[in-house]
């Protein structure tokens, strides 16, 4: 019987116990997985709210996935990326901070209060090879969950 290694994809991280919809594309032609929001939000105006999606991503070492908010928050409900863009980096998978779960920081820069409904679509993840330059040396290692690759410096 032949059997494949997992290459890429999501799983729900472990401490959640209600079901989820894992992403899926929109399309046929779609790029991104469309990935939603955990529970319920209110993001009133110049706020800025990290939600949760209770999901996690594994991919190659040589991959990361690329966060875009999806065009309808942008331009209807006047949400935005807090970050401008969001890298899941491959080593973010299974951390022990937070077990790589994916949080969205999403910031309403429109003057009226928006919500985010459990299940609601908020952002597309693209799963994107990267390079490396020429005689990289980088041997450090992440130490834990969101803006760990770095503690030391900021």
């Amino acid at each position: 019987m032949k059997t494949t290694e997992k290459t890429r994809g999501f799983e729900v991280v472990s401490t959640i116990s209600d079901p989820i919809q894992l992403p899926t594309r929109g399309s046929f032609c779609s790029a991104g997985y469309d990935i939603c929001s955990l529970q319920q939000y209110t993001i009133r105006p110049n706020q800025t709210v990290t939600i949760r999606t209770g999901i996690k991503a594994y991919m190659p070492q040589d991959e990361y996935l690329d966060l875009r908010v999806r065009s309808s928050l942008g331009i209807k409900r006047q949400l935005m990326l807090a970050t401008c863009a969001s890298v899941i980096d491959s080593d973010y998978y299974n951390n022990p901070d937070n077990e790589g779960e994916i949080m969205i920081v999403l910031h309403n820069f429109g003057n009226i209060t928006r919500n985010i409904e459990p299940g609601e679509r908020i952002v597309q993840g693209i799963f994107t090879k990267y390079f490396l330059v020429d005689n990289d040396a980088t041997t450090k290692k992440r130490t834990g969950g969101t803006g760990s690759t770095n503690k030391d410096n900021n």
